[in-house]
């Protein structure tokens, strides 16, 4: 897993613990969520200007 990868991770995991918290998202829609967060994030981070 490199930088990045693990980097979406950890942000998609954060995302979904909160939500799951407030009551936005279930147990029956985790998948579901899962990749619309992960793909969202990814997305973000590919459009975000690189510090390299």
């Amino acid at each position: 897993m490199n930088k990045d990868d693990e980097l979406v991770f950890k942000i998609t995991k954060e995302i979904i613990v909160k939500f799951i918290e407030v009551g936005k998202l279930s147990v029956k829609s985790f998948e579901e969520g899962w990749k619309q967060v992960h793909q969202t994030v990814q997305d973000s981070l590919k459009e975000s200007p690189s510090n390299d």
